[in-house]
């Protein structure tokens, strides 16, 4: 069974939850120095629809562990498509 890769640089491939969060782990925002951000500028690639750049996104914070969420907005999400997995 092959290692997984370390998620500890960029670029990071993301994954859209139900709630249309993006999860970055811990070991990532560490990586990055993003313990104490609140907000931040996010530039992602959603496959061939191009470069979407998100500007002074709020981090959420979890519970007991250094990881962060943001939500991609409304807007974003329904001009690109972006949709969670299993969704219709």
């Amino acid at each position: 069974m092959p290692t997984p890769k370390p998620i500890d640089e960029l670029p990071y491939k993301i994954k859209v939850y139900i709630n249309n969060q993006v999860l970055i782990p811990a070991k990532l925002v560490k990586a990055l120095g993003l313990e104490q951000a609140k907000y931040v500028d996010i530039v992602m690639r959603y496959g061939e629809k191009g470069i979407i750049e998100l500007r002074n996104v709020r981090l959420l914070r979890t519970k007991n562990t250094a990881s962060r969420q943001f939500t991609i907005p409304r807007d974003i999400r329904i001009k690109y498509g972006i949709k969670p997995p299993g969704s219709n």
